[in-house]
Parts: structure tokens; C-alpha cells; sequence
């Protein structure tokens, strides 16, 4: 395996490129809501991100994440507590309302990771739970917490933001969810488990419908949110699409995971075009 070849498998191993997705999804929530969102918040999302995803994917046992044998993994898990460490400063700067937000969040995600219920069982393996915990902690970290880091009230558009960032994440789970159907343990009864791999793309298309069309709830809409939307909606359409049970090794774990990052890239260039014209 080439050098660059490891370099961007760690890349992805180690959970950076999702992180980046979460941290320019808080920058699509700032644009989107106009607000000016503290640099101490965008840095402990994402460096706690980092940690986090891989504590979830790596340490569900606590045991096996601290006494690890893997040279890779043991890379991995040093790489994480040094972003952990960086999160854990920032915490010093942030607001008490986001430090209780967060306390809230880490709690979902604690259920959601450690064996906490009778025989060792977390809630991740309550039947079609999976998805709804993690696309609400997606939601309450890229909305929620800029919106009150910032905002005295949870508005309406704020409201509807979080329902959408919440729709976008089950979508964005659709094709994990249909590439994992070989390994996942049939107790779990995942969405493809449940109703097919049709089934699910057929869930996934009317998710991205609903995504599109709460659009116009909101009372702030501009061409620039119109058309930001319009690209995602078709975009999210292809990859649903696109997805099948044989995946490419990248096609979820590097292309759907760059979603987000192609949103703020929708955002940012729709923007500037808007005031060129």
C-alpha cells in the first residue's frame, strides 16, 4: 500500500473527514441563520467529533479501546486523545447554555455507545433506534448548539433547520445502512432488515422529498437558500439512487460522508455567485 494510500485511510479511520462534514455543517448553520458562531465552538466540535466518532466505532468496549494491540489502532486512539485534549480547552470558552447542550448531547451519545442496559446492551441495539439517536445528535450539534450559542430563543427557522438537519442525516444513513446489511446482527432490524434494500431507497427518496419541501416552511428564504436546497435535493436523490448492497470501498465512507462538505460548498459559491450577479 502506497504512502498516500495509508495517509488517506487513516484519514478516514481515524474519523477526520466525517468531522470535517460536522464542522462545515455549523458554518452552513451560521450562514444559514446569519449568525456569528464562537471559533471556541467550532473547534470543540470538531476535535470532539474526532474523538468521539472513534471512541463509538472503537471503543464500544471500554477495555478493548484502552488496552489495544493494533499498531494502527493504537494510532488511532493516540491521535483521538490529542483531539480530546484540544476539545477539552475549549470547553473554558464556551457559554453556559452550550455546556449544558453539550452535557445533554454526551449523555445521547453515552447511551447510545456503552453497554449500560442488562446484558451489556446499549441502546444502539434497541430495534431501528440506531438511526433516529444519531441523526438527533447530528441535529443538536450542528443547529441546536450554534443557535444558542448565539440566540436568546429557538425560532421557528431554527425549528425547522434542526427537522431538516435531522431528515439529512437519515438520509445520509441510508446507504450505511444498506452497506452494512451483510454484518448487522439480525436483532438489530435496521431499516434494509426490515423492509428490503428497496424499501429502504424508497424511505430514503420520500425523506429527501419531505428534506426539500419544509424548505419553503421557512420565513427567511432567499434565492440563495432556494437554490442551495435545489442542488442537495437532487444530489441526495443520485446517491440514493446510487446506492446498492455490493458498495465500492469509498462510496459511503469518503463520498456520502462529503455531502455536507459539498453543502457548504453549495452555500459558499451560490453566495458569492448571487452578489457577482
Amino acid at each position: 500500500m502506497s504512502l498516500i494510500n495509508k495517509i488517506f485511510d487513516f484519514y478516514l479511520d481515524a474519523s477526520i473527514h466525517v468531522a470535517l462534514g460536522i464542522f462545515s455543517l455549523v458554518h452552513v448553520t451560521a450562514l444559514t441563520l446569519n449568525i456569528n458562531v464562537p471559533l471556541e465552538l467550532y473547534f470543540f466540535i470538531f476535535f470532539g467529533s474526532i474523538s468521539c466518532y472513534n471512541f463509538v466505532k472503537f471503543g464500544v468496549e471500554a477495555e478493548k479501546y484502552i488496552l489495544v494491540a493494533n499498531t494502527y489502532q493504537k494510532n488511532i486512539q493516540f491521535f483521538s486523545f490529542g483531539c480530546l485534549l484540544v476539545a477539552g480547552y475549549q470547553l473554558f470558552f464556551l457559554s453556559e447554555r452550550v455546556f449544558v447542550g453539550l452535557l445533554i448531547l454526551a449523555a445521547i451519545t453515552g447511551l447510545y455507545a456503552l453497554p449500560v442496559l442488562p446484558k451489556n446492551k446499549n441502546f444502539r441495539s434497541f430495534s431501528g433506534l440506531k438511526i433516529l439517536i444519531v441523526a438527533a445528535v447530528w441535529a443538536g450539534t450542528t443547529v441546536i448548539l450554534p443557535a444558542i450559542s448565539q440566540l436568546d430563543t429557538i425560532s421557528w427557522n431554527v425549528k425547522i433547520e434542526t427537522f431538516q438537519r435531522f431528515l439529512f442525516v437519515l438520509i445520509l444513513l441510508v446507504p450505511f445502512e444498506i452497506r452494512d446489511l451483510k454484518y448487522d446482527n439480525d436483532e438489530l432490524k435496521t431499516l434494509p432488515q426490515r423492509v428490503g434494500v428497496k424499501g429502504a431507497k424508497m424511505i430514503g427518496y420520500g425523506w429527501t422529498i419531505l428534506f426539500y419541501l419544509i424548505t419553503f416552511l421557512k420565513t427567511d428564504l432567499d434565492s440563495t437558500h432556494i437554490l442551495v436546497k435545489t442542488m442537495l435535493f437532487l444530489v441526495l436523490l443520485i446517491v440514493i439512487y446510487k446506492t446498492k448492497l455490493n458498495q465500492k470501498k469509498y462510496f459511503s465512507s469518503f463520498w456520502v460522508e462529503a455531502i455536507p462538505l459539498l453543502w457548504w460548498l453549495f452555500f459558499i459559491v451560490s453566495k458569492k455567485c448571487i452578489i457577482l450577479l
